[in-house]
């Protein structure tokens, strides 16, 4: 096994912190601070700034897509994920929302199993459905075939076939498709209903400050007033929920109390989403009820809140149904809308519907042709009219009877909420959401008055593709605050820093690492304020009943230090980070090969590969660590640091890759990066890379080593050991 092929070992005692106090009975150091408005901001100036980045964002997303297509070939696009070839259209049907539904398949005379090709397209994706162009078609020709396509939403993707969700709208490019018996081609594209609304919302933004006017809310976010003091609710509120602790628990008492503006800081395992969960009953159970809107940067984090709401609870989730979770549906719009009464008379209008079509898209000799052909795509036209007439009333009535809707940031900007009321909007995940898209569901909707922002503003920001900052722009001496210069600036970090440390409470009791685990991030991060639950403090591999007992599964930390040059890197292909698509990204095969042993390491002592993970910060990396573990461990987890956030398992092996003479670390400079790795495990936590390189990135992992080598576990692994495995 892989432990007798490491000879060099050293370890630097078996590192304890000291014992922090039970969370029973843990005090805060301090009072939280009193609430102030630190600066104030111009409104006109910080929507013009937005546009700006919006638009390099969307630019740069653009490009890379363009840079793609016109590049490649269609058979290089599908080897890169971005296009499924040899369609051919195999039914059609009306689905929820009165949307067309087509399903393609392989074309039979191109395949002999009838599955279809490799491919990257997920339900959810947006494509374009075209007629396929020929090896040889000219830019005119692929243009004339473009026009005639349909965009859609990936509803179903199975092994031989893809359900297609339609667009609205698009009756005429579905009638060119069905009646042209051509062989067709899905193409991912990218959304631009979600910038439209950004910048729709920039513009009302714009406007308001112009003019002066905006609700009382508005002006606490850009620090035209200060926030009022919270009502003092402590002893008064009977939790629903009994198994708060008591951060928790305060928590949702400031959440209850404030007049306009909270912030819920959840640091890895404390329990954020069991919070919000408590603070949305609580609301509810009042009298008269508040209404609350829920979202989200995405549908993951919306459909985690979904699952976790008591039965009983009048709500509705928003969203195109390919985008979210099965057992998530019942809950949403367009399902509750076929079980309602008005529903009822939805389906009839829906019947008649598929009926029509399917007369429609008859070929051969059969096919209704002419005069009648025309009248029929008329008569479709008309009950697709009706359809959508009847299918919003009822959803209208739906979204109105709910105490709770809940949607993505940009879902709120749909038809569905125009004009809703709402008393609060609660933001979950806040940290990772682009602030523009924040303030598509506070301005799209009336009445709100308090927004709570809950997330983690020292893990990972929004992903942003631009390098685009904006310039700095001096202001006043009485306006400090300074108009962000990046999309990654977000509404959860300008808000604590426009009105300080009051308007925040931290959940500080943690529920999945080892307090070792723990012990660095909370003391660099989160001041030392982090505690480790009891159910979890001591927790390691070997107290898994089916995982023996040795040298590494008695280790909450191990550090493998590669240092000497024997294990050096080398360039890849393309970068992990979506920044900066065109650097290159990196590989160290020596390094692979020690962290795909130790992953044997550990599966041979019983742990298994359901419970393990593996990550990186580099797709070169990645590809080899995934071509070499995943045909004999396909329950094993492999990802980037990125993909990972919000994710934990029992074992997290990080493979950190960067090892050179000029001691550059790349991407192991960003903090928050690395505190997402580090804090995704729940008992073991095992960090491979070249010491002297990686120091040299600073901050939190010059710190982490520091921590490692004075206390904790640390090996020198001998390459020649490594080859001989």
């Amino acid at each position: 096994m892989f432990r007798h092929s490491i000879h060099f070992t050293r370890t630097l005692g078996n590192f304890r912190p000291e014992p922090p106090p039970a969370h029973a009975s843990y005090k805060r150091p301090t009072n939280p601070a009193p609430i102030t408005t630190i600066s104030t901001m111009d409104i006109p100036l910080f929507a013009s700034t937005q546009f700006e980045l919006l638009a390099a964002e969307q630019g740069a997303e653009i490009a890379e897509q363009t840079s793609l297509i016109t590049s490649l070939p269609p058979v290089a696009l599908q080897r890169h994920g971005l296009a499924v070839l040899n369609l051919v259209l195999s039914a059609q049907r009306t689905g929820l929302g009165g949307r067309t539904v087509l399903e393609l398949e392989p074309d039979s005379a191109l395949t002999t199993d009838g599955k279809l090709p490799s491919h990257g397209l997920r339900s959810g994706d947006i494509v374009r459905i075209e007629e396929q162009p020929g090896g040889a078609a000219k830019k005119k020709e692929k243009t004339e075939l473009k026009e005639k396509g349909v965009e859609g939403v990936v509803h179903r993707v199975f092994e031989s076939r893809l359900v297609i969700a339609i667009g609205k709208d698009d009756d005429m490019g579905v009638e060119a498709l069905v009646t042209s018996g051509k062989r067709l081609w899905a193409v991912k594209m990218s959304n631009e209903v979600t910038w439209r609304r950004m910048v729709k919302c920039m513009e009302t933004l714009k406007d308001m400050g112009e003019k002066g006017t905006g609700s009382e809310l508005t002006r606490v976010l850009f620090g035209k007033s200060s926030p009022a003091p919270p009502e003092d609710l402590k002893g008064e509120v009977k939790f629903l929920d009994e198994g708060l602790n008591d951060s928790q628990k305060r928590a949702v008492e400031f959440a209850l109390g404030i007049r306009d503006i909270a912030l819920i800081h959840g640091p890895p395992g404390t329990g954020k989403t069991q919070t919000l969960l408590e603070i949305i009953r609580q609301f509810t159970s009042q009298t008269p009820p508040k209404r609350v809107l829920v979202c989200g940067p995405s549908n993951i984090s919306v459909d985690n809140i979904v699952l976790r709401l008591p039965p009983d609870l009048p709500i509705v989730r928003l969203g195109h149904p390919a985008r979210l979770l099965p057992r998530v549906l019942a809950k949403s719009l367009d399902a509750l809308t076929q079980t309602s009464e008005a529903g009822e008379i939805v389906k009839d209008v829906r019947q008649e519907l598929d009926t029509l079509m399917s007369k429609l898209v008859i070929r051969g000799k059969n096919r209704i042709r002419g005069k009648e052909r025309k009248e029929g795509w008329e008569q479709v036209r008309h009950l697709r009219g009706e359809f959508r007439w009847r299918e919003g009333k009822a959803t209208r009535d739906l979204v109105t009877s709910s105490k709770v809707v809940l949607s993505t940031l940009h879902g709120a900007g749909g038809y569905q909420l125009r004009g809703e009321k709402f008393d609060v909007v609660i933001i979950d995940e806040g940290s990772q959401a682009l602030e523009a898209q924040c303030w598509i569901p506070l301005l799209m909707s009336t009445g709100v008055s308090k927004l709570i922002l809950a997330g983690d503003h020292l893990q990972l920001p929004p992903t942003v593709k631009s390098n685009a900052k904006a310039p700095k722009v001096s202001q006043p001496k009485e306006k400090r605050f300074h108009i962000p210069t990046s999309l990654e600036d977000t509404l959860f970090s300008r808000l604590l820093n426009l009105h300080g440390p009051g308007i925040k409470r931290l959940l500080n009791v943690q529920y999945r690492m080892h307090e070792n685990i723990m012990h660095f991030p909370s003391k660099y991060l989160y001041n030392s304020e982090l505690v480790a639950d009891p159910s979890v403090a001591k927790r390691l591999l070997s107290d898994l009943p089916h995982v023996e007992v040795n040298e590494n599964t008695v280790l909450p930390v191990l550090f493998m230090d590669t240092q000497g040059g024997d294990f050096p890197e080398a360039a890849s292909d393309d970068e992990s980070s979506s920044k900066k698509p065109s650097s290159s990204s990196q590989s160290n095969p020596l390094e692979a090969a020690l962290t795909i042993n130790y992953v044997r390491s550990l599966i041979a002592a019983g742990v298994q590969d359901t419970e393990i993970a593996v990550i990186t910060p580099y797709n070169g990396q990645l590809g080899l660590l995934t071509s070499a573990l995943r045909p004999d461990y396909p329950g094993l987890e492999l990802g980037s640091v990125d993909g990972f956030q919000g994710r934990e398992k029992e074992a997290i092996i990080f493979s950190l890759v960067r090892s050179n003479d000029k001691r550059e670390a790349g991407f192991l400079r960003e903090g928050r990066r690395l505190n997402v790795a580090m804090t995704r495990a729940r008992r073991h936590l095992c960090v491979i890379g070249d010491a002297e390189t990686v120091k040299h990135a600073g901050g939190y992992l010059a710190g982490w080593l520091k921590w490692v080598e004075e206390g904790g576990e640390v090996r020198y692994p001998d390459v020649a050991d490594v080859l001989q495995v």
